[in-house]
């Protein structure tokens, strides 16, 4: 038993209670070593096999060939805003499409590379005038002739915005997927990399995957760190320097979790099921509201309003005593977001429903 509550908070999110059950029965003695996985070298045998096999279970998970390294990083996908363009602009330009907070930051940080000469950075269109609740149509976009790459969040966790396809580009695709990556099948071979952040659908804080195809390694300029080269990390299988030795082992641990669900075909399943009930009582009611356009409404991140803002408070309040935890709205944004990762259940959602239509007769 558990006194484990409903945890929709954005990241650090919740992490599925097998994974960590499993991890606190081997914290003290892991694979009968009589220590921790934490305190084994990363270099050893036994650390290898781990690493090794959670690799592989990533790899059939998202289907990812042989054409494609998988490098288990530091540095949050935020360090990747830098090391995208050290590795990839290649004196070119690069593409970007601002679709919220986090592609318009990645967008800021490419820009500062302009000054070292890696080339230039074009703002292909942005969804800033729609306050992000919108995705500006491609025909608005100004796209490049043989941009270096393109790169698009194709989930922005704040505002709750969500594409669904993959743009149809004459460029590497270069996609920030720290908050869907594993929710819902991808085909792999779409994209010329892949980065995301293991805090929302993966695993705790502190790893970052990184999904690159093995000829764009090629291509880094000489400003680039050691520790931000995706071939140098590749030639040292990820172990230039210490990695997240744990985050990696518990990121492998979910993994196994999600084989064990039946994968990401039936996660996907799931996590639209959790997404349909929560948007359902949303517009269902005069009390709740969410901006974003349906056709890009988030299946990971659902912002919602309450019709008088000064109930705020008192929602916040109530949802934490009902065992509903992180239901306040980014700062940018206000108002309400339930983050429903992997990790949240279709049952805890259908209890944040309840709780909603119960505080809507409430207050309404």
């Amino acid at each position: 038993m558990t006194n484990r509550l409903a945890n929709f908070c954005a990241g650090p999110a919740t992490m599925p209670t097998a994974v960590l059950q499993k991890a606190q029965a081997e914290m003290l003695d892991w694979h009968n070593l009589g220590v921790s996985v934490m305190e084994i070298s990363h270099r050893s045998a036994d650390y290898m096999e781990l690493a090794q096999q959670a690799e592989s279970n990533l790899r059939k998970l998202m289907n990812i060939s042989d054409d494609y390294a998988v490098l288990f990083l530091q540095g949050g996908a935020a360090l990747q805003f830098s090391a995208i363009p050290l590795n990839l602009m290649n004196g070119g330009v690069a593409d970007y499409l601002e679709t919220g907070t986090w592609s318009q930051k990645a967008y800021k940080e490419a820009k500062r590379y302009e000054t070292l000469g890696l080339g230039k950075v074009n703002l292909v269109a942005s969804g800033d005038a729609s306050g992000f609740t919108d995705i500006p149509s491609m025909e608005q976009w100004q796209l490049s002739d043989n941009a270096s790459y393109f790169h698009y969040c194709p989930n922005e966790t704040i505002h709750g915005v969500q594409m669904f396809d993959v743009p149809k580009v004459n460029a590497p695709i270069v996609a920030d997927m720290s908050s869907c990556i594993l929710s819902a099948p991808i085909d792999v071979n779409q994209f010329g990399l892949i980065y995301a952040g293991a805090q929302k659908n993966i695993g705790p804080a502190g790893l970052t995957l990184v999904i690159v195809r093995k000829d764009l390694m090629e291509q880094a300029s000489a400003w680039c760190p050691a520790v931000m080269n995706y071939k140098n990390q590749f030639e040292n299988d990820s172990m230039l320097n210490t990695p997240s030795t744990y985050a990696w082992y518990l990121s492998g641990l979910v993994f196994e979790w999600l084989i064990e669900q039946g994968g990401v075909e039936a996660i996907a399943k799931i996590n639209q099921a959790k997404a349909n009930a929560l948007y359902q009582a949303i517009d269902n009611s005069d009390f709740y509201h969410n901006q974003v356009n349906p056709q890009y409404r988030s299946i990971m991140n659902v912002p919602f309003t309450l019709a008088n803002s000064e109930l705020d408070k008192v929602f916040l309040e109530k949802s934490k005593e009902a065992g509903l935890l992180n239901l306040k709205g980014h700062r940018v944004v206000g108002g309400m977001r339930a983050s429903i990762y992997n990790a949240v259940t279709l049952a805890q959602v259908e209890q944040l429903v309840s709780f909603m239509k119960e505080f809507e007769r409430q207050y309404g």
